[in-house]
């Protein structure tokens, strides 16, 4: 499976994942109900600090002004992770979560771990759907 994750987040999120299940009841099964889809994105955020300069003048009933806005330092790095219930009797996705966190790169494994864990207990936390 291709999760846009490193091999080492990938194997942390599949874990927090399977602990989350297995916690609701469910098990890793030879002919499963359904799958889970997982895929993840990196990108870099807007920078928040901006410096403004500006100019302008008058005269003569005419006005100008020119404004420039320079983003100053780089935006955070961020981290879409999409995780998907496809139902395996082709019936297709019948549940989806999205997470979306800043994402240190630099930051320690159990950091990486502790961040990836918490993401699936906010995402799984409305898992079963509720019948309506």
């Amino acid at each position: 499976m291709k999760t846009g994750l490193s091999e080492l987040d990938a194997k942390r999120l599949l874990d927090a994942i399977d602990s989350k299940m297995n916690s609701l009841g469910f098990q890793i099964s030879e002919t499963p109900d359904f799958l889970i889809d997982i895929r993840s994105i990196e990108y870099q955020g807007a920078p928040r600090n901006t410096v403004g300069v500006g100019l302008g003048g008058a005269g003569r009933n005419m006005g100008g002004g020119i404004s420039l806005g320079i983003p100053v330092g780089q935006g955070n790095l961020n981290r879409q992770i999409s995780i998907d219930f496809v139902d395996e009797k082709g019936k297709g996705l019948f549940w989806q979560a999205v997470s979306e966190s800043s994402f240190n790169p630099n930051t320690t494994p159990e950091n990486r771990e502790a961040q990836l864990k918490a993401i699936v207990a906010k995402v799984l936390a409305g898992y079963p759907p509720k019948k309506s």
